[in-house]
């Protein structure tokens, strides 16, 4: 059992410390990294098209990298709203990993791109214990979802710098007790923020827009308690302290800079 954890725990400080590199490299050229989490089924793709959609109309450039098992069926919506899309097969992989999404930035990524979203596999279970280099981790879950989710997947909840609730306008027709999610919610991460979305009547659309422009811009993000116990010796997901004194550089680690599509 100690040699199984021992593994875990190095393949998590070796994924981090690429996450926080590529935080880095990405932040010096003006891009912020928001990830996204769920549950399948969530309303996360249909969400977040509005989002490309509505940043687009503001003039920010923005781009989308999107994960699945095996289809293209997000990329070809997102694509609906004219932002760069790219589509990540993982081939049964049930999350993305820093490596991963290095790999795929490398010669697509717009070099004006301002926030890159990133939309995780399906899933609320390994997902939450990869950081991506992001600067704003998202969790979003659906009113159908139960209350108790929080409490079922601590780890996705409780790193979350931001909670999405989606499809808010069948709140009362599911019987959604927000009051008991909330107190669930407090359990494992106190104070952080949550916004109610609805696709179909725009509720909270464009005030999630707001947020993440607001990341870009240089507001502090929520800092989820869980954030102050890294995993495996590596920065917690979307730490941007400097977590390098103590540590030798690895070769292995090392990289290229990104080269950028030019549109």
């Amino acid at each position: 059992m100690c040699k199984v954890v021992d593994v875990r725990q190095s393949v998590l400080a070796k994924n981090d410390h690429l996450a926080d590199a590529l935080r880095t490299e990405l932040a010096a050229r003006g891009t912020t990294v928001v990830s996204l989490l769920s549950s399948p089924g969530s309303g996360k793709t249909a969400l977040l098209e509005q989002v490309l959609a509505r940043t687009g109309v503001r003039g920010v450039p923005v781009a989308a990298l999107t994960a699945d098992l095996a289809t293209e069926n997000d990329a070809r919506r997102l694509a609906r709203s004219g932002a760069p899309v790219k589509q990540v097969l993982t081939g049964g992989l049930c999350h993305l990993e820093a490596a991963q999404l290095r790999a795929h930035l490398e010669g697509w990524l717009p070099g004006d791109t301002r926030l890159l979203f990133v939309e995780n596999v399906g899933n609320l279970v390994c997902p939450a214990s990869y950081d991506l280099g992001e600067t704003l981790r998202v969790t979003l879950m659906s009113v159908t979802e139960g209350e108790d989710k929080p409490l079922k997947y601590p780890l996705a909840f409780g790193l979350a710098h931001l909670v999405v609730l989606t499809k808010s306008d069948i709140a009362g027709a599911v019987d959604f007790d927000e009051a008991a999610f909330t107190a669930h919610l407090a359990r494992v991460n106190p104070e952080v923020p949550v916004l109610r979305t609805s696709v179909r009547t725009g509720e909270g659309v464009e005030a999630l827009v707001d947020r993440f422009l607001a990341v870009a811009d240089g507001a502090a993000p929520h800092r989820p308690r869980l954030a102050s116990a890294p995993r495996g010796g590596g920065p917690a997901p979307g730490d941007t302290g400097d977590h390098h004194h103590g540590h030798e550089h690895d070769p292995a680690t090392a990289h290229v800079p990104l080269t950028s599509h030019q549109r």
